[in-house]
């Protein structure tokens, strides 16, 4: 397995190969499987990616705690943008696929169930905007599956291990570099667009409130989609981040174990701990203990 960014780097200047043919190749050693069928699993994967976001934007998306009440569709459907309409499109779209995560529905979990929505949005509106083939839809894919690995090999995915820069920084950082290679980038802009993407996201706690993936989960889905964009915008016109990709990743790593346990999935402190999110979180428990207790409910 590829261990860095350098090394990925390295072999395809020896080799000459496609910048996703690494990713492939693991993936069939891992699994055991033909291209064809590694092919046909990452459809698979985007397809249920778009149907969750089509699903977040099309049903009722309001969970059981009440805290995620429909957010996507107020925001794909409001009628002024504050950009353009793609931006909002694009907002509306994470919402609305993490919402899905919120409501027990079906998603893929692109790092993580936390960030499930950044992947799906990144990817349906840079088709909606591009018109992207399938193809190369599926090796960005492949390219933002190996920028995950590399993450994980060097710091992490888990929120519980590096706070929420490790899950919805990740992803963005996938999603960056999927943007950039679908777009015409090469393996430099690749490197750079994860670089700036996790400079941007570097140090975010993870705080849930009553310790559910919903506040502040799912808006931090579409605002990382949101750093991806832009981070793909600056690697490809060519922007430094100035600190190598590889040792961006190894801050993160870093960071993440200084940081204090309470703001790694704990609910133990930021928004879980203020006034507000305590209260929350003893009404769902009260709820939950009722529920628990009422034997109607448990049939």
């Amino acid at each position: 397995m590829i261990k860095s960014f350098k090394e990925w780097s390295d072999r395809l200047e020896k080799s000459g190969e496609e910048i996703w043919r690494p990713w492939l190749d693991y993936e069939m050693d891992l699994r055991g499987r033909t291209e064809e069928e590694i092919w046909k699993g990452l459809k698979v994967n985007y397809d249920a990616m778009s149907s969750a976001t089509e699903t977040g934007l099309s049903e009722d998306m309001k969970s059981q705690s009440g805290m995620v009440d429909n957010g996507g569709k107020k925001v794909f459907h409001y009628e002024k943008n504050v950009l353009s309409q793609e931006f909002k499109e694009l907002i509306g779209r994470a919402l609305s696929a993490t919402e899905v995560n919120s409501c027990m529905g079906k998603i893929v979990a692109a790092p993580t169930a936390g960030a499930s929505g950044i992947m799906p949005g990144i990817l349906t509106t840079m088709i909606k905007i591009h018109g992207t083939e399938d193809r190369q839809v599926m090796e960005g894919m492949l390219i933002s599956a190996g920028i995950g690995l590399i993450i994980e090999r060097k710091a992490s995915l888990a929120g519980a291990v590096g706070g929420c820069q490790a899950e919805t920084g990740s992803a963005a950082a996938m999603g960056a570099g999927a943007l950039v290679y679908c777009l015409g980038g090469n393996m430099e802009q690749i490197s750079r667009a994860v670089a700036i993407t996790i400079q941007c996201m570097l140090g975010l706690v993870c705080d849930p409130v009553a310790g559910l993936v919903e506040v502040p989960c799912v808006v931090r889905n579409a605002s990382a989609s949101a750093i991806a964009f832009s981070s793909a915008q600056m690697a490809l016109a060519g922007l430094d981040p100035v600190i190598p990709v590889d040792e961006c990743v190894e801050a993160m790593g870093e960071v993440g174990q200084a940081m204090e346990d309470r703001y790694k999935e704990t609910a133990e402190g930021g928004l879980a701990a203020t006034k507000t999110g305590k209260e929350i979180s003893k009404k769902i428990l009260h709820h939950d203990i009722e529920i628990f207790d009422d034997p109607d409910q448990n049939k």
